[in-house]
């Protein structure tokens, strides 16, 4: 196997009372895009800083490129681009501008400011200040400050946070373009599932400054033998005893709305039809789905992502 561009080794990060990162450990391969997934607070925000050098951390070894912070940080820096999570720009500079007084910051070549123009669809922006941006426009700007460095790492934090679906999508694309055309590796922190699933090939979800799993999609749920859900709604109160407690996902506080994870759903849902009718309970609503990262992260922690 290539040897890992970046190695995380044990490390621990705390704020006064507060334990953001608690003894991660992994490694990103050269080409990977990566998800760091987890609700807000959960501590990707604090590891990418470690990563980035903008944190140190209290324990623990992060390498990049087989080097330390410590050791040569102008080398490091030279091979990273960084979106932060947000962004504030010089509101009577145009993109153009705002691109040029960045790319001034690098004494080595650096990547045309066309091609990042391209890259990130802002060439008919160019000569607009960034104060008149939409939101989504503002993230392909940032996103477009990460690439003049011509960098073989990019660590985006957040990318599409608050941003509508379409410009979400838009992200998305240039990002997975920059990775076919470009074969960069990439770290992504998200609380957003189908942002994980679309970007990236492996997904490490972390809670609470922990490691909870990591892998594939398809790697996480085979974690789980039930990979299938049904949901259902129910006209009357049923008592959550009458399920095996290893199908339970959730229900409401009122026991009429429930969430069941089963190995084969037309195997499972005959026999629930009938226990239902057995009851004289009628059912309102009946959905059959593939189980999700959400779910699954609710299997491990008891409570959804954007909770």
């Amino acid at each position: 196997m290539t040897h890992p561009i970046i190695q995380v080794t044990s490390v621990s990060k705390a704020f006064k009372e507060v334990r953001a990162v608690r003894e991660l450990s992994f490694n990103i391969y050269p080409g990977e895009f990566v998800a760091l997934l987890g609700p807000n607070g959960a501590g990707k925000t604090t590891m990418m800083e470690m990563i980035e050098g903008i944190q140190f951390p209290d324990s623990g070894v992060i390498r990049i490129d087989n080097s330390a912070w410590k050791e040569n940080p102008a080398r490091l820096r030279s091979l990273l681009g960084i979106s932060l999570q947000e962004t504030h720009f010089i509101e009577k500079l145009t993109v153009k501008e705002t691109l040029e007084l960045f790319a001034s910051f690098y004494h080595e070549s650096h990547i045309k400011i066309s091609e990042v123009l391209h890259l990130v669809g802002l060439e008919e922006k160019s000569s607009a200040y960034t104060k008149n941006l939409s939101g989504g426009q503002k993230q392909k700007l940032a996103l477009g400050i990460a690439l003049l460095n011509k960098p073989q790492i990019i660590l985006l934090d957040e990318p599409t946070t608050g941003l509508d679906p379409a410009a979400r999508r838009e992200v998305w694309e240039i990002l997975h373009r920059l990775r076919q055309e470009r074969g960069m590796t990439m770290i992504l922190t998200t609380h957003y599932m189908d942002e994980a699933e679309f970007l990236c090939e492996r997904i490490i979800i972390m809670d609470k400054g922990q490691i909870l799993a990591e892998g594939t999609v398809d790697q996480l749920l085979a974690r789980f033998n039930k990979s299938e859900k049904i949901e259902f709604g129910t006209d009357r109160e049923i008592d959550p005893a009458i399920f095996p407690k290893d199908n339970l996902l959730k229900y409401d506080y009122l026991g009429i709305k429930w969430e069941l994870i089963v190995n084969d759903i037309v195997n499972y849902l005959p026999g629930l039809l009938t226990e239902m009718k057995q009851r004289e309970i009628t059912l309102r609503s009946l959905e059959c789905k593939k189980m999700t990262l959400d779910d699954l992260f609710i299997t491990l922690t008891g409570r959804s992502l954007n909770e």
